[in-house]
């Protein structure tokens, strides 16, 4: 909102009575703003725009107040951050090639994956994210559950992750969860003829406003979150293709099925 409005950092400080530094931190989310401050500021920036304004409002009040809260020496700060954006997301798309979304996972495939990638951790800290990764499960399962699309790639299913057992559990989960009407999950099979999007896996999770769009991706050195409506314009567009060269919904569940009976 202030770079849009043409606004240094500096002149929004000394609005607000505050200092260049502390201003970072507020925009990086690292400290929080009272709800004057962002109204003061919105006007400053004569953005007129009352929803997007009552969104940050919204957000800045339940700031520290989230159950991920209490898994905060616990779980990394991206993974807090995973669970603040899932929670404030008006809808959530996702696409995976090599992994089922977290949101779709079972404890069961959570524990093995756990177990393979951190063998040393005490099995106390993997119940602990296995119950983090659970708990963030009910934006999706809750009471007033958030609309959610996963385009899963072949490749992912077939992996049997924890062995036969496990992996049959999980597929059969997913078939569950793709009952229900607020979730809608697609399969990218191998024979797609004309997917090429291997590397495009990302979470999209459209804001209470479209200026709070964001796109979640996985690096090498962890989460990574992008926003800015030129980047979401580029991943609207690469979630669509990949769409694109999905099965139906219906088919999809029939190609599970199958993938079930070979196990």
């Amino acid at each position: 909102m202030r770079e849009h409005a043409g606004v240094t950092a500096r002149a929004a400080a000394a609005l607000l009575g505050s200092n260049p530094m502390q201003q970072s931190a507020v925009e990086t989310g690292r400290s929080g703003i009272s709800e004057e401050r962002i109204r003061q500021l919105a006007a400053h920036c004569a953005c007129q725009d009352g929803a997007y304004v009552d969104a940050l409002v919204a957000m800045s009040l339940e700031r520290g107040k989230g159950w991920w809260e209490k898994y905060r020496e616990v779980v990394a700060p991206t993974g807090l951050d995973l669970a603040e954006l899932e929670h404030h997301a008006s809808r959530l798309q996702t696409f995976e090639v090599a992994h089922i979304p977290g949101l779709l996972q079972t404890e069961g495939h959570m524990r093995a994956a756990f177990r393979y990638v951190l063998p040393t951790r005490p099995s106390e800290g993997q119940e602990a994210h296995v119950a983090f990764r659970t708990a963030r499960q009910q934006v999706i399962s809750g009471p007033s559950p958030t609309p959610y699309e996963a385009v899963i790639h072949e490749a992912a299913l077939r992996i049997r992750v924890g062995g036969r057992k496990t992996a049959r559990a999980q597929l059969e989960h997913i078939l569950d969860r793709s009952e229900s009407d607020h979730v809608t999950v697609c399969v990218v099979p191998f024979a797609s003829e004309d997917f090429a999007g291997a590397g495009y896996s990302m979470l999209y999770a459209h804001g209470p406003v479209p200026q709070l769009d964001t796109v979640q991706i996985d690096t090498a050195h962890g989460a990574q979150f992008l926003d800015g409506e030129a980047r979401m314009t580029r991943y609207q567009a690469r979630y669509a293709r990949v769409a694109g060269s999905a099965l139906t919904p219906e088919s999809s569940r029939d190609f599970i099925t199958r993938i079930i009976r070979e196990l």
